[in-house]
């Protein structure tokens, strides 16, 4: 026992780089509070999900801008962490109660258009307790290319997102609303990996996605859809026992197929995104397919001579 509680204080120094620049102690994902008075089971997270690794896959992707399809690549991070309820920020400290855990998506997508480059980001950070805390915290999504930046994030408060919206676009610019609260597409991705069978089917009000609103440049506002749960028959993606969940958004002409595996932890394989062009209003359809799945403590991984662990996901 002793040596395995000097292993643990031995992973606390672990560290990811704090903003001012000093060693910031890690906290293992071994040590991410697990939901009080309910199992892993019940709260949808088996235990794989604390122990100490993060899930990382790679995709190859093709990507709707302009008019045309881009090819690029998208690498989605699934990982628990303690989070702050009042802060909404990462539980770094440990000396805050108002402490939950939740799981976190980070989902990066690269691609090049024409001669420029661009690099979209999004972090989705929903409580691994659904049932206690029903609606993901915080949304926040970053696209940087050549020509700007554009920065978005919500935050859940007594029932409502409050959203925030930093552009250097004229017809943009710096924006501030509030909407209530209800299914945001970017939480889909932690719904299906915490209860597919949670999510609703029917109709409903959702919130599109942040980067789809930020490429269609529309604004943050709860859109009608359509959703539905059912066996992927498909030839796109490969794998066994596949679902597929469907967001339809008539009024925007969009559909949005995300597929993913029956069985726990209900991994992603990919999605297709069609809608028009912002430009020439021609629909198009984004797709992202599987390359490559690792579990791993990634934050530990930064040195010159991890760099060869970017082969085992396939990056470029």
């Amino acid at each position: 026992m002793r040596a395995l509680f000097l292993l643990v204080i031995l992973s606390l120094l672990w560290a990811c780089e704090s903003p001012s620049g000093e060693q910031e102690a890690a906290i293992p994902a071994t040590l991410v509070s697990q939901p009080n008075n309910i199992s892993n089971d019940q709260a949808g997270l088996s235990q794989q999900w604390y122990e100490g690794k993060a899930e990382l896959t790679s995709y190859t992707l093709l990507q709707n801008r302009y008019r045309d399809v881009h090819p690029g690549q998208a690498v989605m991070v699934f990982v628990t962490e303690d989070f702050l309820t009042d802060k909404q920020v990462k539980n770094d400290n440990y000396t805050n109660p108002n402490s939950i855990p939740i799981l976190k998506m980070n989902r990066v997508l690269d691609f090049p258009t024409g001669l420029y480059d661009y690099h979209i980001m999004t972090s989705t950070f929903t409580p691994a307790e659904t049932q206690k805390h029903p609606h993901t915290l915080k949304v926040t999504q970053s696209t940087t290319e050549w020509c700007g930046q554009v920065f978005s994030q919500l935050n859940y408060k007594k029932g409502e997102y409050q959203s925030k919206l930093f552009s250097y676009f004229e017809s943009e610019g710096d924006q501030e609303t509030k909407f209530k609260a209800a299914l945001l597409e970017d939480e889909v991705f932690n719904r299906l990996r915490i209860d597919p069978s949670a999510l609703p089917t029917g109709k409903t009000k959702m919130l599109p996605s942040l980067t789809y609103l930020r490429l269609a440049h529309r604004p943050t506002s709860l859109v009608e859809a359509e959703n539905s749960m059912a066996t992927y028959d498909g030839s796109d993606f490969e794998g066994d026992e596949l679902m597929i969940y469907t967001v339809t958004y008539p009024s925007h002409k969009r559909t949005l197929e995300i597929v993913f595996e029956k069985a726990a932890p209900h991994a992603i394989v990919g999605w297709k995104d069609t809608y028009p062009s912002a430009f020439d209003r021609q629909p198009r359809t984004s797709i992202a397919k599987r390359k490559k799945t690792v579990w791993s403590p990634y934050w530990s991984k930064n040195s010159l001579r991890d760099m060869a662990l970017r082969a085992e996901l396939e990056l470029d």
